[in-house]
């Protein structure tokens, strides 16, 4: 079986963290598909800034260039209120009955996972494609998958580590390493985050 990949975010800017992800998910071969979805507002965070939600789409389409199975998806972007996981995955499975869709996670989210919006069914809904990340305590995360797993989630572990990057600390940092080359020099152009 084949899956879509869901791989959602805030994508303020679109950094290198986000596109290891992106490039460990197109060499996957349980990966036919690769819906990259940037939110309306996140749920789980405040920011200092947020860029327009056209400059966040755009970005991500830039990305998507350079992979065969990525493509953007404005569903959340076109909603109103916050982007909850659960209402995204029930209107997508709603929509197109035939695709498996499984959802992409970084290991600093499996973590507060507990606390998203109705988590309990949203664990059971679809499986999740869990990737570790460095800044995640290793035991803390094994212990996520064990109780996770025992609760009824399918979790898909990838082999890939993500390295400890943020968009935030691009945003209070501005070095162009800590993103792909053609982002940073949207960025530039456009005069986002005062670069």
């Amino acid at each position: 079986m084949s899956f879509t990949a869901i791989f959602g975010g805030t994508f303020n800017p679109f950094h290198m963290g986000h596109y290891k992800m992106l490039s460990a998910l197109e060499n996957c071969d349980k990966i036919s598909k690769i819906l990259i979805m940037p939110d309306k507002i996140p749920p789980h965070k405040s920011v200092d800034f947020l860029a327009s939600d056209e400059d966040r789409f755009n970005m991500c389409g830039l990305v998507a260039e350079d992979f065969s199975k990525a493509e953007v998806c404005d569903i959340e972007l076109k909603r109103q209120g916050k982007s909850y996981t659960y209402d995204t995955v029930k209107l997508l499975q709603q929509e197109f009955p035939n695709e498996n869709f499984a959802f992409v996670c970084g290991g600093d989210m499996l973590v507060y996972f507990e606390k998203w919006y109705k988590a309990d069914e949203l664990m059971k809904m679809l499986p999740f494609i869990v990737f570790g990340r460095g800044s995640t305590d290793k035991s803390e995360f094994s212990d996520c998958i064990k109780n996770f797993s025992e609760k009824g989630m399918q979790i898909i572990l990838m082999d890939e580590e993500i390295p400890n990057i943020s968009s935030t600390a691009f945003r209070n940092s501005q070095m162009s390493d800590l993103l792909p080359e053609k982002i940073y020099k949207y960025i530039k152009e456009r005069g986002i985050y005062d670069v």
